[in-house]
């Protein structure tokens, strides 16, 4: 018997994922959405936070580039509190040769993608760390997208449509009568126990994990090449324009402005396993040498955190098996009706955060049809609650905040502002939101400090409000400064090396929290990333005092 009945199970909560259970719920269909982790925890969160202007891909993917241009205009007004409108530039360094800007503009009007030639005397004056050498120089309409703001936005509205939420709630089976899939079994990952949700449709989101969803449905062979990408943030903004190499893309071509960071990114390289994506030195190496070419300097800000992201790449027969960086970022939309004779499950794959939505139009339209049902899509036309009567943000939005309640509101993380006040609130609507969770939706530990300072606060008021006892508090506390060093390691050099040794003092010479009383550390709740363990640490703390002694 079920637990829950729905027409549409989506599985995956990224911003596809949301999106399609967005969709289907304003479409008048009952939803359920689920994930074996937090939402937006997956490839959605890992990501440099471009929203692009479709520029990048005028010349090698027009279709594309023309999505994006279209889709940038959409989000920019749907998740107007997710946005910040900072343009972008696409400059020739002098490492570049002029060949590619030759067909730029013309590239750009075929696609219909906004794009203007200015001069670089302009450019400077718009960004003067560029570098000075700078041969040419476009505008466009690049803006940066908090990927997490967005995915909770969309979510929250299809929860206002009545669809059920259920992060951390893995799938474990995927059920079929015969030629049709009618439900799935999720394992509550927190609180253990599983649940039975029968459906009418299964929409496969599940992004590089997708094809082992596929095969839990008898679906075989469903390739989806995981594409390994590294970026790393830098301690503040160097720029306040999305800085894009006018070349072909390649690695380390493009910088991006997010909140109070830098963020150059990023490498293209085959993943074999989704959850172990290595961040090896040489990529990170090679980040900040491309960062020296658009920004001279850049090697003298400090990195405060590397991470690593697959792209759910679909296969191409065009190109080689290894060579992602060359594989169409096209959405690509699998009818297993068609493909596998299994009639009731979608899978999508492929395109990027900024045409999230239009890939759930197109998915969403697909099973209407085959349900044979008429049901127009409204996404495009209404904003989500969050952004309902707000404007696009600045960097400085929450300083403004602060201004008004600083008297009579703790600030908790002076990196990113967040408050007392926010950190409850958030924990009352979701008391089972880990340190982590709350990290992503508020920007805890996101700073220069990478929680150094503000993560033994936020446990505290864990315990304080009575949402964990001092045990539990502890656990997180411990489970929370393990992940935050999984992307301080590969970047341990400087200033930065100094900030990790006092964040460690704090966190064993004053706290003692290896050896405090506490549960097992939740790392059940975070099941994407890079493993470390303390010989990797101490590997790499040495290997950076000796790199700190030889400089």
């Amino acid at each position: 018997m079920a637990d829950l009945t729905v027409d549409v199970v989506v599985i995956g909560g990224g911003a596809t994922g949301a999106g399609i259970a967005r969709d289907a719920a304003m479409r008048g269909l009952s939803v359920a959405l689920v994930d074996r982790a937090d939402l937006a925890q997956g490839t959605t969160a890992r990501y440099h936070g471009l929203l692009h202007s479709g520029g990048r891909y005028v010349v090698s993917d027009p279709e594309s580039a023309r999505e994006c241009a279209e889709e940038n205009r959409i989000v920019t007004r749907i998740h107007a509190n997710a946005v910040e409108q900072t343009g972008g530039l696409f400059v020739v360094t002098p490492d570049d040769s002029e060949e590619y800007a030759d067909g730029f503009l013309a590239a750009a009007a075929r696609a219909r993608v906004p794009a203007e030639e200015i001069t670089v005397a302009q450019a400077l004056a718009r960004e003067p760390r560029l570098n000075p050498g700078t041969k040419r120089a476009f505008a466009v309409l690049d803006g940066t997208v908090d990927g997490w703001a967005m995915v909770w936005g969309a979510a929250g509205s299809a929860r206002e449509y009545g669809a059920h939420l259920l992060p951390y709630h893995e799938v474990v089976a995927v059920h079929r009568a015969d030629d049709r899939v009618v439900g799935v079994t999720v394992r509550d990952v927190k609180a253990s126990g599983s649940k039975r949700i029968d459906c009418r449709f299964v929409m496969n989101a599940g992004g590089p994990w997708a094809g082992r969803i596929a095969a839990m449905a008898g679906c075989h062979d469903v390739e989806v090449v995981p594409g390994r990408g590294i970026m790393i943030a830098m301690n503040h903004r160097l720029v306040n324009m999305v800085v894009n190499r006018c070349i072909k893309p390649a690695d380390g071509d493009i910088l991006v402005p997010v909140h109070t960071v830098a963020i150059i990114g990023t490498t293209d390289v085959r993943a074999d396993d989704p959850d172990k994506l290595a961040i090896p030195r040489a990529e990170v190496q090679q980040m900040l040498d491309a960062g020296e070419a658009l920004v001279p300097g850049f090697r003298q800000a400090r990195a405060v955190h590397a991470w690593a992201g697959a792209r759910p790449l679909v296969k191409d027969t065009r190109v080689a098996a290894s060579d992602t960086r060359h594989m169409s970022r096209g959405m690509s939309v699998l009818d297993h009706a068609e493909r596998d004779h299994l009639a009731g499950m979608l899978t999508i794959t492929g395109g990027k955060l900024t045409t999230y939505r239009l890939m759930a139009e197109r998915i969403v339209d697909l099973m209407c049809e085959q349900l044979g049902e008429e049901r127009p899509c409204r996404t495009a036309d209404e904003a989500v609650p969050a952004a309902r009567g707000a404007r696009t943000y600045t960097v400085t939005h929450r300083l403004a905040d602060r201004e008004r309640d600083r008297r009579d509101d703790q600030i908790i993380c002076e990196c990113e502002l967040m408050s007392r006040r926010m950190f409850l609130d958030l924990l009352a609507d979701d008391p089972d939101a880990c340190l982590d969770d709350l990290r992503r939706r508020l920007r805890l530990g996101m700073g220069p400090c990478q929680g150094g300072f503000c993560s033994s606060r936020a446990a505290g008021l864990l315990c304080a409000s009575g949402a964990r006892s001092s045990v539990e508090a502890t656990a997180e506390l411990r489970g929370f400064l393990k992940h935050r060093w999984i992307g301080l390691w590969p970047i341990l050099a400087g200033a930065q090396l100094r900030q990790a040794a006092l964040d460690e003092w704090i966190a064993r010479g004053t706290f003692d929290v290896d050896h405090a009383p506490g549960a097992a550390d939740p790392v059940e709740q975070y099941p994407v990333g890079t493993e470390i363990d303390d010989r990797d640490r101490a590997r790499a703390a040495a290997a950076a005092h000796e790199q700190e002694v030889l400089a």
